[in-house]
């Protein structure tokens, strides 16, 4: 049997500079535009890369695989990503773990999760 690993986590998009580079800011990663602005990485030192592929209509409604974000203050981490143009979608909550759903320019969803007393 082969042991698969994560090399990149693929979002289709209108504009995927613009939203390459807009979660470039929030993961610290560096955007590389692979085919003129139709195919761009955000490549991260911790983890798989975030891909972004230019598509004239991305699937509609809730996206099927979403990201766990995790933050040492997911307060802090949602206000500045709301500030830059993500949108609320839920918080949630159960015995000590509660985490915000959040979508990004284009839709989206991502959650940013915290343990309590985390």
């Amino acid at each position: 049997m082969t042991t698969l690993s994560v090399g990149m986590i693929t979002f289709d998009t209108t504009d995927a500079v613009s939203l390459a580079t807009w979660w470039a800011r929030h993961v610290g990663g560096t955007v590389r535009d692979e085919a003129d602005g139709w195919f761009v990485t955000v490549d991260r030192p911790d983890g798989p890369a975030l891909a972004f592929q230019k598509v004239a209509d991305p699937t509609p409604g809730k996206n099927r695989v979403h990201l766990d974000m995790h933050a040492q203050d997911r307060e802090t981490a949602v206000r500045a990503l709301l500030a830059d143009g993500a949108s609320l979608v839920a918080q949630q909550q159960m015995p000590g773990f509660r985490w915000t759903v959040l979508a990004d320019p284009d839709g989206n969803q991502f959650c940013i999760a915290q343990a309590d007393g985390a």
